[in-house]
């Protein structure tokens, strides 16, 4: 399920904005709000006191104090999302605009899509449950980035290419997680830049899933929700 859930999500998303085209940005935005939430929360409660926990057990095994680099590395990691987010225009929390016709593939878009949800995989492999977590954060993104693309009259093969490269990249960067004995020398590392990395995405996700970034009863009700299911998990 570590490696199904984030790759069907993203497939799932493709195909609603394919054969429903959904129309109402409203709805779109709850869900946006609701994974938002969903994915800080887990981030919050589950992942970053786990790689706290890992950093405080390898500081005894090695009898240094590396714990306080920790949130060295998670501001890395919101530096690094907001530079991918340079390229990508905000298209990691939905933030897609643009009517003009697009005639090639969008590299710059793909690049920094795929680097951003290869990275996400990786805690992955320690942090089962954070695969449900990206699987819904995937799924309105998907929807909305395949829209985009049909509205834009982007080839239809192109945008398949896309999504499809979008969807493995998570659990690819599972699989590389699980497989090379290097990267997990440096989990606790490469899981903080992966915090930031959240906690950037999913924070603007809350307050961009409104119009003038106000709050209202359905989009504090989808939050509430999100955290409460975390908490569940």
């Amino acid at each position: 399920m570590n490696y199904l859930l984030p790759l069907l999500s993203v497939l799932l998303g493709y195909a609603i904005a394919l054969i429903i085209k959904p129309e109402k940005k409203k709805n779109l935005k709850l869900l946006l709000a609701f994974s938002g939430a969903f994915l800080l929360s887990l981030t919050v409660m589950h992942l970053l006191p786990e790689v706290y926990a890992s950093a405080q057990h390898h500081d005894h095994d090695q009898g240094h104090d590396h714990s306080g680099n920790i949130g060295i590395f998670i501001m890395i990691g919101i530096l690094f999302q907001i530079i991918l987010e340079f390229f990508s225009k905000g298209a990691e929390h939905g933030h897609v605009h643009g009517h003009s016709e697009i005639h090639k593939m969008p590299w710059l878009l793909f690049i920094s899509l795929c680097l951003h949800a290869l990275l996400e995989g990786f805690p992955v492999s320690h942090h089962h449950d954070l695969a449900l977590g990206i699987a819904i954060h995937h799924l309105p993104i998907a929807i909305i980035l395949t829209s985009f693309f049909v509205n834009a009259k982007l080839n239809k093969t192109v945008i398949f290419v896309f999504m499809v490269s979008f969807a493995l990249m998570t659990p690819i960067g599972t699989l590389l997680a699980e497989s090379l004995p290097m990267l997990n020398h440096y989990y606790t590392e490469i899981s903080a830049i992966v915090i930031g990395i959240l906690f950037h995405i999913s924070s603007t996700i809350i307050f961009e899933t409104s119009e003038g970034h106000k709050f209202n009863i359905a989009k504090i009700s989808m939050i509430v929700l999100g955290i409460v299911m975390a908490c569940f998990i």
